[in-house]
């Protein structure tokens, strides 16, 4: 049989369905094994933190509390469904929702007048939440598109945010592009759900990391999130009075008794609990916590109506869940020792921009994670000294002393220049121009105030482009000391 992912994306399983519905989910599941990391399947990098897990984690003391409702495995109104693009699919314009500025794109952090997707697959269904979640997977582009409040109205797409992030990527935002997906914790809501084809493989555990929300009695307010997050709800440092932050990977101990759940899945996930753990991304209203199942599954934690077993054992797996609060390791996606990355870039091109030469700047490309210039025959130099360029990540701050790699990618003869200023503006380190290839490591000053990034165009002659990445060095030495 054979097991093409676009069939695998649309089965739905359904209870006492007939045996080739079965054949198919269980082929299926082999076809997803049999997948790369990085495809609809199997997303992300190997050694994404959703596809890594723990060694010898030590878990801390706090207990999720108990809220208004019981804990909660579901698809449906704040889940997502995770659709799959063709290459043939043809390009669809989303636009404003009615009465809004514009289409917030977080990485850019501009109100876009539309965002225009290149293949937009026939069957999208948005959550019907008031969150709307729906993700993209586009395998052509290798970008999956993350959509908040998206919805059909008068015949067009409209929406109120669009982030993105790389299929084959970590499946979590990085200080420069600090915002990758729908979830608050700035993760596309398709990462670490339960997928359809996982539902009945007949595997013990999911082989993955779990996505879910908390309630705000549950979550931090100080922190509000840590890494591997880079984001938390907006109001979340006011309104939480709970102990665990976003980002926060939640773990059984290895000694709690998944044997005697009777719900298969829910055994299931206590299992993945016990091996992967699950990763705090959003958070709910009422519920101690949620776990996402995507949409179009048909999957019900309570088949034939409500089980007082399964409510006992998601009431068991509340008070036996537990931050992570250190590991002696970790293992990758294929089992093989991994270091958890730290080390990710700082340096976004988003602006503001300030136009110091010719008639019209860049225009920054958060797909490309540059700015463009057109060729207009002028040269162009812009500069941002807002601090944007260095969005303020809490776990990634630039720290004195602290060695760091600025590289530049360009076309078209464009460089940038990356100057950091103290006190009374006095120069503590100046790049110079770099071009395409080019790279400098130094130790980042003590005393900063102010960092300004530069751009020139390389003369109009040609289009250009620009990027840049500013990176902590894990070299022992600088070749390059501040002023």
């Amino acid at each position: 049989m054979p097991a093409a992912p676009e069939w695998c994306g649309l089965l739905a399983w359904r209870p006492r369905a007939w045996l080739p519905v079965l054949a198919l989910a269980v082929h299926c599941a082999g076809a997803a094994a049999a997948e790369p990391w990085g495809s609809y399947l199997r997303p992300f990098d190997v050694q994404s933190p959703w596809n890594a897990r723990p060694v010898a984690p030590v878990l801390g003391d706090y207990e999720i509390p108990q809220a208004k409702y019981y804990p909660n495995v579901a698809e449906g109104r704040f889940s997502t469904g995770v659709f799959l693009a063709a290459q043939d699919d043809p390009p669809v314009e989303v636009f404003p929702m009615p009465n809004r500025r514009g289409v917030w794109d977080p990485d850019a952090e501009q109100h876009l007048p539309k965002v225009v997707v290149p293949h937009w697959p026939k069957d999208v269904v948005p959550a019907s939440g008031a969150d709307g979640h729906a993700d993209i997977v586009d395998p052509v582009s290798g970008i999956v598109h993350s959509f908040f409040q998206l919805r059909m109205i008068e015949g067009r797409w409209v929406a109120t945010q669009y982030a993105w992030t790389r299929l084959a990527g970590r499946g979590w935002g990085e200080p420069g592009h600090y915002f990758q997906g729908a979830r608050a914790a700035g993760v596309p809501t398709m990462a670490g759900i339960i997928r359809k084809h996982e539902l009945r493989d007949g595997d013990a555990l999911f082989r993955h990391a779990l996505a879910m929300s908390l309630d705000f009695t549950g979550l931090s307010a100080s922190p509000t999130y840590i890494f591997p997050a880079t984001a938390a709800d907006a109001t979340a440092a006011t309104t939480n009075s709970g102990r665990i932050p976003e980002g926060a990977l939640l773990m059984l101990p290895r000694d709690f008794d998944a044997a005697s759940i009777q719900n298969p899945t829910l055994r299931k996930i206590a299992e993945t609990f016990k091996v992967y753990g699950g990763y705090v991304v959003d958070r709910n209203s009422g519920t101690p916590y949620a776990i996402y199942v995507e949409n179009g599954s048909n999957f019900q934690l309570h088949e034939g109506g409500w089980n007082n077993a399964t409510a006992r054992d998601l009431q068991r797996i509340r008070a036996a869940l537990r931050q992570v609060v250190s590991v002696g390791g970790w293992l990758d996606g294929d089992g093989q020792p991994m270091q958890m990355e730290q080390a990710l870039n700082m340096l976004s091109l988003r602006g503001p921009w300030q136009l110091r030469q010719g008639r019209q700047a860049g225009r920054y490309d958060t797909w490309q994670q540059a700015v463009v210039f057109e060729a207009d025959g002028e040269t162009v130099v812009q500069s941002n000294g807002s601090g944007r360029n260095l969005h303020p990540v809490q776990w990634a701050q630039p720290q004195a002393g602290r060695s760091y790699r600025l590289a530049a990618t360009a076309t078209g003869g464009a460089s940038l220049r990356l100057v950091i200023t103290g006190p009374e503006r006095a120069v503590l380190y100046d790049s110079g121009e770099l071009g395409s290839g080019r790279a400098q490591t130094f130790a980042w000053p003590a005393g900063h105030q102010g960092v300004t990034l530069t751009l020139r165009n390389g003369g109009g002659a040609q289009r250009a482009s620009i990027g840049g990445s500013l990176v902590p060095d894990t070299g022992a030495t600088s070749t390059v000391q501040p002023r």
